[in-house]
């Protein structure tokens, strides 16, 4: 049996836990395993994490069997609100206060980098699905901290990839003002620039910005043959919908969705967002057994998970299985269990979870169908090819990051 604590409750469950005695137990601290889902519940990433993060963790608890080692498991949510202060705040109270085991979805950088530093420091495992950083892995990588969908390395690998061979070789910028946007668009640069081809201008804008125009003016007018979107969730939809107003794909220039969700093509429409390329971990009926479990997911939440949920599912899955295999929810003990496990579940098929934290595994590139290959409504995407894991994540042997071993 698992619930929710809003941040209104919490205090009080902190309080009525603190005055009743610990059960005794050799294996599990405080006698159950609580995983918290921090995610952006309410702004502009709310579509591809968000609520669905909490069904996509509640599902993993269930087909887990509702508890490890005969003890309870329970899910706690919060809403971070896209702020780095409320994230590290909200962590510090689930882990000094609740004895909250893990913290998973984290779908903001900057949010993300805060949590992390500060669980790791209490030796609190963080399982990250939804921020891109490579920060995460890299300067700032944690002995606790896994990086475990996508970053900002994976994704121009395979768009920036195909579209500079197809001849976009000169860039413009258009990115959101915080470090996941920096990150994704200095690995975009530096993806297109290997390849020869040139970066000739920049726009950064605030998360959440609604009005797109003076940005894409500044990009229709720079002599760019692709405009890359260096942002995320609505801020992308916004930019891709006035983009098509302006009429700049008509002009000539094409676009390019650097971090694109199935909830953004559907809130997009197919007329609109036809023929955009991008790249992603998971397509919800690329197979049976993701689609087994799509449709299960979508009756909870009306719409079709994006790889983010579906990451979610596995992480949690995942770090169950690793408490369950070493009898224990020490960190030390768990972080080492993952980190020789080989991942095979409806999200990902041969993951490794690296020494830096970075889950390796492959990628997709793929292409939003047009409306009339559709076979019913969240029928989006075709598969154009497979970028194999060791192409689309850093090598150990590149990494900056100075873990020796976990």
């Amino acid at each position: 049996m698992f619930k929710h604590l809003t941040n209104g409750l919490a205090g009080a469950v902190a309080a009525a836990s603190l005055a009743m005695p610990l059960a005794a137990s050799a294996n599990l601290s405080d006698d159950m395993v609580k995983i918290g889902v921090l995610s952006d519940m309410s702004g502009v990433y709310k579509a591809l994490e968000g609520p669905g993060a909490v069904i996509a963790a509640e599902m993993a608890v269930e087909d887990f069997g509702g508890e490890v080692l005969g003890k309870p498991i329970e899910i706690v949510s919060a809403d971070h609100q896209n702020k780095p202060d409320i994230g590290a705040s909200t962590a510090r109270e689930w882990i000094d206060a609740e004895n909250v085991d893990m913290i998973t979805a984290l779908d903001n950088s900057s949010v993300a980098l805060s949590v992390q530093g500060l669980a790791s420091d209490r030796k609190v495992i963080t399982l990250n699905t939804g921020a891109g950083t490579t920060a995460l892995t890299e300067d700032q990588c944690t002995p606790y901290g896994i990086h475990y969908v996508y970053d900002t390395h994976a994704l121009p690998v395979g768009t920036a990839t195909a579209m500079v061979k197809n001849g976009g070789e000169k860039w413009f910028f258009i990115t959101a003002d915080y470090a996941f946007g920096h990150s994704l668009r200095d690995n975009t640069s530096a993806v297109v620039e290997s390849l020869g081809g040139e970066v000739v201008g920049d726009v950064e804008a605030p998360l959440s910005t609604n009005d797109f125009s003076s940005y894409l003016i500044q990009a229709q007018s720079s002599g760019a043959d692709v405009i890359g979107l260096a942002n995320a969730g609505q801020d992308t939809v916004n930019a891709i919908k006035q983009a098509n107003q302006f009429r700049i794909v008509q002009g000539g220039q094409k676009l390019a969705g650097m971090l694109v969700f199935i909830s953004d093509v559907h809130s997009m429409g197919q007329d609109i967002a036809q023929g955009l390329q991008f790249t992603t971990a998971f397509v919800w009926n690329q197979n049976d057994e993701a689609e087994e479990w799509s449709r299960r997911f979508y009756d909870r939440h009306g719409a079709m998970p994006t790889m983010v949920h579906a990451g979610v599912y596995s992480a949690v899955s995942n770090y169950l299985k690793a408490i369950d295999e070493t009898g224990t929810d020490d960190s030390d003990a768990v972080r080492k269990a993952l980190g020789e496990m080989t991942l095979n579940d409806v999200f990902v098929k041969g993951g490794k979870i690296a020494p830096n934290g970075s889950m390796l595994h492959d990628m997709y590139l793929v292409e939003v169908k047009k409306p009339e290959e559709a076979t019913e409504e969240w029928d989006l995407l075709k598969v154009v090819s497979k970028i194999p894991a060791d192409q689309a994540y850093i090598s150990m042997e590149d990494t900056t990051c100075k873990l020796v071993n976990n």
